[in-house]
């Protein structure tokens, strides 16, 4: 059996995308365990299991659905964490049991995000036994140095700080296609699952904040002038300087567009789109 964990997040805009290509997807028996919040709420049985307590962390709503499935799961069943904008594209059955004839854990690692080193829950796999054995936690804690030179942590980062501990070696499933020229959202990775990025959220990375700002300014001269002044400046004071001179508006818009396009194109059902 497969046991999968996802989080919706105040819309259900994803609900019937993610379980069509689920099942699509996976010919292997699976139920789904899910975590929803707002309009999800009205969609809780669809799902074989299903929570809607105001818990806003995200981590800590992974880890509860692995609770929850490790009392009805035998420890050879394999638990899939997957972001609820986020869906497989082709079968992953084989996949996932050929990886783990290899690897006890398998995640998208996104190093595109800024030098990303950690498993991320938009798509990891393991077995209930594994995760068990060394008390998997999502949350955030251990950090790392990004590429941007400063000290970071997310979602994975103690899930990390326990592999590399225990000596564990995991399989990082890269970025392998996109849909945009976004570098880290609407991603595929290892070929076989999307992830939007920003299916709940302003689609606003720390990428976008660290980046040339040619992609959203089409003066040459103000982009040179610009990227040597917020090059010279912490990441902090950075962010402080989007705000002031209206460059995260207009990132949020050029992202928000390229989302909505994207979307639409999704729920169209186009079948040339991820091939």
């Amino acid at each position: 059996m497969i046991y999968i964990a996802t989080v919706h997040w105040e819309t259900d805009k994803w609900v019937d995308i993610q379980l069509r290509y689920l099942q699509e997807n996976i010919k292997q028996p699976f139920k789904v365990f899910a975590f929803l919040s707002g309009k999800a709420c009205k969609q809780k049985s669809r799902f074989h299991f299903a929570c809607c307590e105001p818990i806003p962390e995200h981590a800590i709503k992974l880890n509860l659905l692995a609770k929850f499935i490790g009392q009805v799961a035998t420890n050879s069943d394999i638990l899939i964490f997957i972001d609820g904008d986020a869906f497989p594209i082709k079968p992953i059955d084989g996949f996932i049991n050929q990886m783990l004839e290899r690897y006890p854990l398998a995640g998208i690692r996104r190093t595109e995000n800024v030098g990303d080193i950690q498993p991320h829950p938009s798509f990891c796999f393991t077995t209930v036994g594994f995760w068990k054995s060394i008390d998997g936690d999502w949350k955030e804690g251990y950090q790392w140095k990004t590429s941007a030179g400063i000290l970071r942590t997310d979602v994975g980062g103690n899930l990390l700080k326990n592999l590399m501990d225990k000596k564990i070696d995991w399989l990082p499933i890269e970025r392998t296609d996109q849909l945009a020229q976004h570098p880290i959202m609407f991603g595929i990775y290892g070929d076989i699952v999307y992830h939007h990025g920003a299916g709940f959220r302003t689609p606003l990375s720390l990428y976008d904040r660290t980046k040339s700002l040619t992609y959203v300014i089409k003066m040459p001269l103000l982009v040179w002038s610009l990227d040597w002044l917020l090059n010279r400046v912490s990441i902090k004071n950075r962010f402080r300087l989007h705000r002031l001179l209206g460059i995260s508006k207009r990132i949020k818009m050029q992202n928000q567009f390229e989302s909505d396009t994207i979307y639409q194109k999704i729920i169209s059902n186009n079948p040339t789109l991820f091939t």
